[in-house]
């Protein structure tokens, strides 16, 4: 898209990563180019035809943008890798670079018809170099823009919020649920906060960065104190012109400013402060009430094999350390052997990362049988399943999610299967390309029916209630080895401020 000298001009971007500073590889160049669950890279018009029809934040952007007839937006990139451990330097200089050349550029054709940026990012982006990403890359914009040119930003309800992004950016949107049911609304409320300031007002913002840490299983909207605490945000809500949002945080970025934070953004600097000392006082309040239960797996499976007995109904078993979704590895064992342990039956187990597993399967065939380790290879102290697996099922991997969260998208896992321990009634979903298993599609694409199964595991931490609470009224949440910690108390914590509760009413950390 080009350039109107009749309407307001908004140059567009994206950039996203959720990093796991404990994770076992991290983000190359080459994992922003690749499509997996969501698109590879896009360049130019493609950032608009790629990303339409999905809920991405940008396309909810777009999407509001589009009905407003003063407005032009110009894309430049938009890209994401799965979560992982660190960006490279290599990858982050050189996304960056695209998008400070697109701004760059487009200013020396005309500086006057240059009105706005707002940029899809998550808030949790750690590189080899900079903790913060996203502020890093804010500040750098600013070097070219000055600092009155508006931008406006949307962040994952994962973002750890920093003095550079809040100081950097003119507007900050952020998710309010988790599963996150509404990142194009979130993009969509990007370009409304963003329109008054085109026309030259002012906002200012104020936050508070929480005591205390909130382990992901905890942050999920759907329970208490959770549900209150965005009951207690909307009460705030008078957008444009003020609001308050609330960054749970991503945990598994050891950063000095890992953790919740309360921001407030009001035509007063004392509305914004009074705003966020109170909805901060209710974070506050809420500390008390976060009851997080994690079983062990052998305790999860006899307890999942006990619930289905009694109600007849799938349940489910999250493995909520070992998400991909989060940077985790996707092919940890524990869970695995304690259904072998106890003989479970009538199992659906996705989706576990293993390309040499999928590979041979395809060369083998469905109905054939394979005798290798499966799964525990990303990682010392999780050993592999040595056992022969039946072919089941094979698949490019590719299909269409179905559920609410991901609609629109089309995956790509890569080579995938499914099979099962020789002896065993346990289907296990194998993919060359780290997938969560947050969508019933990774299973029915493999011609499995999950509202038949008896126990269903999900590699994922709470995004899977979106498509899967439905069917399965029961989760239990289990801790077995895996490169997300849940556990926070037991993380290898470095770089947190000092102080921080590892944890609601956990013990401070201490460097």
């Amino acid at each position: 898209m080009k350039l109107s000298s009749s309407k307001k001009n908004i140059l567009i971007a994206g950039f996203q990563h959720e990093t796991n500073t404990f994770g076992a590889t991290n983000a190359a160049f080459e994992d922003f180019v690749m499509a997996d669950s969501w698109p590879g890279l896009l360049m130019g018009d493609d950032v608009i035809t790629g990303t339409k029809g999905t809920t991405l934040p940008l396309a909810g952007f777009v999407a509001a943008a589009s009905q407003d007839p003063t407005i032009n937006v110009i894309p430049i990139i938009w890209c994401a890798a799965e979560p992982s451990a660190q960006v490279t330097d290599h990858a982050y200089e050189k996304i960056a670079g695209i998008i400070c050349d697109g701004i760059t550029k487009t200013l020396n054709l005309a500086t006057d018809d240059i009105d706005g940026i707002y940029l899809d990012l998550h808030g949790a982006m750690v590189t080899e170099t900079y903790d913060d990403g996203e502020g890093e890359l804010l500040r750098r914009i600013r070097l070219i823009t000055g600092d009155d040119l508006p931008i406006s930003i949307s962040l994952d309800s994962h973002a750890n919020l920093t003095q550079a992004i809040v100081d950097h950016a003119s507007s900050i949107t952020i998710f309010r649920s988790y599963p996150h049911l509404d990142m194009a609304e979130t993009g969509g409320r990007a370009f409304e906060a963003l329109k008054p300031l085109l026309d030259g007002q002012k906002r200012h913002m104020a936050w508070r960065q929480s005591p205390y840490l909130i382990p992901l299983p905890d942050q999920f909207s759907g329970a208490e104190p959770m549900v209150s605490l965005y009951q207690d945000l909307a009460q705030y809500d008078n957008a444009p012109s003020s609001w308050c949002e609330f960054a749970t945080g991503f945990p598994a970025a050891d950063i000095h400013d890992a953790g919740p934070a309360i921001l407030a953004q009001a035509a007063s600097r004392d509305d914004a402060e009074s705003m966020a000392e109170e909805m901060f006082q209710s974070l506050l309040d809420a500390e008390s009430q976060f009851k997080s239960v994690l079983f062990p797996p052998d305790d999860a499976v006899a307890r999942a094999i006990s619930s289905h007995a009694a109600t007849n109904t799938p349940v489910v078993i999250a493995d909520v350390e070992d998400n991909a979704g989060a940077g985790s590895p996707s092919d940890t064992t524990g869970l695995l052997r304690a259904l072998m342990d106890a003989k479970a039956n009538n199992v659906l187990l996705g989706m576990m990362n293993d390309p040499e597993v999928a590979r041979l399967a395809h060369v083998t065939g469905v109905g054939g049988i394979i005798d290798t380790p499966l799964g525990g290879k990303a990682f010392e102290g999780d050993p592999p399943i040595d056992h022969q697996f039946e072919v089941i099922a094979l698949s490019d991997g590719q299909f269409a999610f179905s559920g609410e969260m991901y609609r629109g998208f089309h995956a790509d896992a890569g080579l995938s299967a499914l099979i099962k321990p020789v002896g065993y009634d346990i289907s296990i979903a194998i993919s060359s390309k780290r997938c969560q298993c947050l969508d019933q599609a990774i299973f029915t694409h493999l011609g499995q029916d999950p509202k038949k199964a008896g126990i269903i595991v999900v590699k994922s931490t709470v995004h899977f209630r979106a498509d899967f609470d439905a069917i399965a009224p029961i989760v239990i949440n289990a801790s077995a080895n895996g490169l997300t910690p849940c556990r926070l108390a037991d993380a290898p914590f470095a770089n947190l401020r000092q102080g921080l509760r590892l944890g609601p009413m956990g013990p401070a950390f201490t460097p």
